[in-house]
């Protein structure tokens, strides 16, 4: 993953977009449909890397446990960050993702 000097801009940019749904659904609404524009997104971005569908067909498995992987590697990486900051971070409200 290359993490570049906007990576956490455009990151809180999403975050700061699901935090504002908030006042209007409740927040496993606004999960579902945050994951739901990721996968999407992350589908594009592969579609883009193939000239056909047969070609993107072929490499669907991989495609898949690519994103699969690295979504892995960041979930366990921020449910540990939340783990070890718990109280600071859940002191701060619910609202703060």
């Amino acid at each position: 993953m290359d993490i570049d000097e906007k990576f956490y801009e455009r990151a809180d940019a999403h975050i700061n977009l699901s935090n504002g749904q908030l006042k209007e659904t409740g927040l496993i609404k606004v999960n579902d449909s945050m994951m739901y524009a990721l996968v999407r997104f992350n589908a594009w971005v592969s579609a883009n890397g193939f000239d056909s569908a047969q070609e993107m067909s072929e490499a669907r498995d991989e495609v898949i446990e690519y994103f699969a992987t690295q979504y892995r590697a960041m979930l366990e990486e921020n449910v540990d960050n939340y783990i070890a900051n718990f109280d600071k971070f859940m002191g701060m409200g619910k609202e703060n993702a």
